[in-house]
Formats: C-alpha cells, structure tokens, sequence
C-alpha cells in the first residue's frame, strides 16, 4: 500500500474542521490536531488548514518518520494499521505494541533476537518483520493485524472508563478496529 493510499483512507474518515468540546485533541481539521500543525509550522485558523497540508503532515509524521510507510512496504494492513492508529492515538503507542507483539510471535528466535521494546521502528524491526513474512507468509499479516486491534480496542475501553467525557467517542473509535 503507498502512502498516499494510506492517507486519503484516513483522511477520508477524519473529514473537515471540528472543534468538540470534549475532544482532549482540541481543534482539529483533516484529523491534524492544533499542536500537531504547530510543531510543523501552520501558524493559521485551524479552519483554514488545507488538505494539502493536513496530507504533508500526515506523510511527514504519521507515515514516513514512525516507520509506518517502511512497514506498509512488507505487510500493507499492517502499514496501514500502525498508520491509521498513529494518527487517532500517535504513533508512538501503535509502533510499541507492534514491537511487543513481533516478540510474542518470536518462537525460537525465529525472527532473530527480541526487539527492544522502544518504538522505534528501524532496520532490525523491519528485518523481524521480513522474517515473519517468510515464516508465516500472509497469515502472519492477518493475525498480526488482529492483535494489534485487540490491542487499539483494549486503549479504547481505558481511555472511555477513565474519562467519561471520552465516552461521546468510543463508537466511532470502535469502528477503526473494524
């Protein structure tokens, strides 16, 4: 899957400027939060924020600098897993339970040494994952993908039963897990 496939599926469900009351992400538009195009230099109404620039944000930040786009080029669900969690949760979070699941699914050192749960996703990442590729072939991308939404839903639950003003957007949280 490219990248730009990946961003115009997120983009699409993300849509235009919203700015919700209970939403901890404040003002957003295309699914870019208000700090999120601060740290990349929009200094604009949040209304104003183009596609344009929301999908060079996305590819910046949500694809290319967490390792998303690198993963997308061995196993594309899963790419596009990490990426489409990355922008409703950050990246860094997606990119730790995909380290934590290749070393649950590392029977026998199969796919080499454990990973150093960071969340850094790099070369020897990247290698484990081309390993379970060769192992499991496309099975391995399906359960892969299946665990790592039993992880988003799981952090669902936690935030809506943690803060009960979140609750007004578990629903459609829940329909990213689909």
């Amino acid at each position: 899957m490219s990248i730009e496939s990946m961003i115009e599926a997120t983009i699409g469900k993300e849509g235009g400027y919203v700015n919700h009351p209970a939403d901890r992400g404040g003002p957003t538009n295309w699914g870019i939060t208000e700090r999120v195009a601060r740290d990349n230099g929009y200094t604009g109404d949040m209304r104003n924020l183009t596609r344009a620039q929301a999908v060079a944000i996305y590819r910046s930040e949500y694809a290319i600098k967490p390792g998303f786009a690198a993963v997308a080029e061995i196993y594309p669900r899963i790419g596009e897993e990490l990426f489409d969690t990355g922008v409703n949760m950050g990246p860094a979070r997606p990119a730790l339970w995909f380290q934590e699941w290749l070393n649950a699914l590392n029977q026998g050192q199969r796919l080499g040494p454990d990973l150093k749960e960071d969340g850094q996703i790099g070369p020897v990442t990247l290698a484990a994952l081309r390993k379970l590729k060769e192992w499991r072939g496309a099975e391995g991308e399906t359960r892969l993908l299946a665990a790592l939404n039993g992880d988003q839903a799981v952090r669902y639950k936690q935030i809506a039963s943690a803060n009960p003003s979140q609750r007004a957007f578990t629903y459609g949280w829940l329909g990213r897990v689909l």
